[in-house]
């Protein structure tokens, strides 16, 4: 195994929130930011709905922060919320200042888009729908001409060093089996989220719970695991998910219907069609199972092609005659609003190991993220933690001898991924009982050592490895779920009613916590 000790920074991953991270890091700091895939994969690169900020004169950060505790079920941290839309307006601005183009008006104003819970429009959006990948290009076209930051592409982080629970760098394994030990002073965790546990996912296939089975097997603190939302609109073709239809679609007019035009949400709740995502979601979940056909209608937005450019040529290429007016969905895992418990800095509770971005929870989300706050989050918790860390310089930074005394597997029966996919789909998914739940937690036992012992990564292959990060966070997210015996948000138990009347009166249970695996 070779050693290395290179960089001042590790970032794990190259979404939104490791990109700005290593922006504004590395006016202090040498960073390196390491990617399993392509740097341009990430759930980042695919957001088409926006960036929620209160930019507009009519508009006010406490109307952005009260619609984010609305939609996240009062169960979010309030000062997280506040720092994220207090934080928001002058660091998109910021933005622009160095050259980032949202999409204007034909006076060049910025154009405000409508979406779900959103109590008035302030959503900005690059490129029409491709917000995310417009972002993402810009920042990695800043860093590109930047020496003091590496990015390594194809290159897997199969486990972090940490000794008496002080991270020291990770582990890594090159697309040739070598394996390699990167020492770094600070280490930012940065992997995104879970999406592609479920057969159902608007998530990069690149995104399958990492950075949880990371952070559990260094000791970290994992806390609000069990709130999971499903985008209830995703690309539905012949039993399979093709993509993403975004909520801004529905902000612009669309409405959900039966095949025989009967409108969905009608009478299902005040805002309709654009009401929080889990009630979009479990009202077409719960069409599907009673055989019913759901559809987007698009017949009356105007000019939806030139709107939509990137869902235009999605639903092309899949066969979708969009002159017709109906795009067949249905829901899909989206976005996880548990993960690495954080401060404001995104410190996790390992010295020296911090976590922004979906893997990271802040509370900011509750129960259920609001619409376009992903890539907000991304935004204000890199800055923070960049500000933080700038001018740290620890005295006592040494490398120990030995990291890790923790037994060792090196052979493991693993099941295919789509078994994993489709038993989280079917008893973690958008509706949840007791019953499934410990059925899923003991399917997932069979495959996992008794003690969630880590693996030798010498001995296993990237694949099986990744299979192996799949089931540890399957597992964790099914234990936190049957520990939540309530239904909030994402986390919808039929063995539990909602009681939403006493949400904002009853003492809210603030993390359901999944212990530490002590590295």
């Amino acid at each position: 195994m070779t050693r290395k000790h290179i960089a001042d920074v590790v970032i794990i991953g190259s979404g939104i929130a490791a990109l700005i991270a290593a922006d504004r890091l590395s006016y202090h700091k040498n960073v390196i930011v390491i990617t399993k895939s392509k740097k341009e994969n990430s759930n980042s690169s695919r957001a088409q709905g926006g960036v929620a900020v209160a930019l507009s004169r009519n508009d006010h950060w406490s109307n952005h922060f009260s619609d984010t505790m609305v939609a996240g079920n009062f169960h979010n941290d309030e000062e997280a919320v506040e720092t994220l839309v207090q934080r928001g307006p002058e660091l998109l601005r910021g933005l622009i200042e160095k050259g980032m183009s949202f999409d204007k008006d034909a006076s060049g104003h910025l154009v405000l888009g409508q979406e779900g819970a959103h109590g008035m429009r302030r959503i900005l959006h690059a490129g029409g729908d491709a917000t995310g990948k417009a972002l993402v290009d810009f920042l990695l076209n800043r860093l590109r001409t930047n020496s003091k930051v590496k990015i390594i592409e194809d290159m897997l982080v199969v486990d972090l060093l940490v000794k008496e629970n002080h991270c020291f760098g990770v582990k890594v394994k090159t697309n040739s089996g070598k394996t390699e030990t990167i020492y770094s002073m600070y280490t930012i965790l940065a992997a995104g989220g879970s999406g592609g546990l479920y057969s159902f996912t608007s998530n990069d296939p690149t995104v399958t719970g990492d950075g949880i089975s990371l952070a559990y097997r260094a000791g970290a603190n994992l806390v609000d695991l069990e709130f999971v939302q499903f985008h209830p609109t995703l690309l539905y073709i012949k039993g399979e998910v093709k993509g993403l239809i975004s909520e801004a679609v529905r902000g612009e007019g669309a409405v959900l219907v039966t095949k025989g035009g009967n409108r969905l949400m009608r009478g299902i709740h005040p805002q309709e069609d654009l009401a929080p995502r889990d009630v979009v979601s479990r009202e077409i979940n719960r069409a599907v199972l009673n055989g019913e056909q759901i559809f987007l209608d698009i017949s009356m937005i105007k000019e939806f092609k030139k709107r939509f450019p990137t869902i235009t040529e999605l639903c092309e290429e899949n066969g979708i005659d969009l002159t017709l007016g109906k795009i067949p969905v249905v829901p899909g895992a989206h976005f996880h609003m548990g993960g690495v418990e954080v401060n404001k800095q995104g410190q996790t509770s390992v010295e020296h190991l911090y976590a922004i971005g979906e893997v990271a929870c802040t509370g900011v989300h509750g129960a259920n993220r609001l619409a376009s706050n992903s890539l907000l989050e991304g935004i204000v918790f890199a800055n923070e933690l960049a500000a933080h860390l700038a001018f740290e310089h620890p005295d006592d930074f040494e490398i120990p001898s030995i990291l890790s005394d923790v037994r060792r597997i090196n052979e493991l029966q693993l099941p295919e991924k789509e078994e994993i996919k489709a038993v989280m789909m079917k008893y973690v998914g958008i509706v949840r009982d007791e019953t499934g739940l410990q059925t899923a937690r003991e399917w997932l036992e069979q495959y996992l050592p008794i003690d969630n012992t880590n693996f030798d990564s010498e001995a296993l292959t990237h694949e099986q490895i990744g299979i192996y990060n799949m089931l540890q966070a399957a597992w964790l997210i099914t234990t936190s779920a049957l520990l939540r015996e309530e239904s909030r948000g994402g986390h919808y138990r039929s063995d539990f009613p909602e009681e939403e009347a006493n949400w904002t009166k009853k003492k809210i249970v603030r993390n359901c916590h999944v212990p530490a695996h002590s590295a």
